[in-house]
């Protein structure tokens, strides 16, 4: 008997192109609650696209994408809006941070665009930039923080409003190897003590390693690999 929980997100046959070119080509991919998979390929594999389609980011040509029952791809763009907000975080290449606000201000943002009034919302903002190791910052400007440091105030704004998936567009590849390696784990330990699954694309096998599982992409087509322990 099986007694592993519903997938929380699946994606079935997708196919997205862009004019001739065809970025996904039949792409499945299946995410359970609490699990850190790994999608990778070389550049130009689909792996982004890929990423973008699980969360309502892009349409897909066809196929179909299900999360926790429900299909992204016959939401309206509110209702897909939404649902980025209150149950999918995001951490891109270059954190994205607002450079007018403080890191505070940055990480507290997904609270305030949900209706937490200010006190509350900055308050737990901090509380997660402690637990990134960056609470020293709270006051500072993304200017004036180091690269490695701003990616951890990316990290917690993506983790602050406790979403179910945590989507991360190659979040070290602006990083040193040190740096990488310091959000990687602060990334997948918080993910893990959360309960949030988080979907990584990346094409390094030292990010790869923080993963329970990794999904190779190429030439549109994925490919779940097992693990050897």
């Amino acid at each position: 008997m099986n007694d592993r929980p519903e997938p929380l997100l699946v994606a079935t046959a997708l196919r997205k192109a862009y004019g001739p070119t065809a970025a996904l080509d039949g792409a499945d991919l299946t995410i359970h609650a609490g699990e850190v998979v790994a999608v990778m390929g070389p550049s130009g594999s689909g792996k982004s696209t890929l990423l973008h389609c699980l969360a309502g980011i892009v349409r897909a040509d066809s196929g179909e994408v299900l999360y926790r029952g429900r299909d992204l791809m016959v939401m309206s763009d509110g209702e897909r809006s939404a649902l980025r907000r209150s149950e999918f975080g995001f951490v891109f290449q270059f954190g994205q941070l607002v450079p007018e606000l403080t890191c505070a201000e940055n990480v507290a943002m997904p609270l305030r665009l949900g209706g937490v009034k200010r006190r509350e919302a900055e308050t737990k903002a901090v509380g997660w930039l402690e637990r990134l190791e960056v609470s020293d910052i709270a006051g500072k400007r993304p200017g004036e923080v180091s690269g490695g440091q701003g990616q951890r105030v990316a990290v917690a704004r993506a983790l602050v409003s406790g979403p179910r998936v945590v989507f991360a567009d190659e979040p070290t590849g602006a990083l040193d190897s040190l740096n990488g390696e310091r959000v990687m784990r602060l990334l997948t330990e918080a993910a893990h003590d959360t309960g949030a699954a988080v979907v990584l694309v990346t094409h390094e096998p030292r990010v790869a390693a923080y993963s329970d599982r990794e999904i190779v992409v190429r030439d549109g087509k994925s490919r779940d690999m097992e693990r050897v322990s």
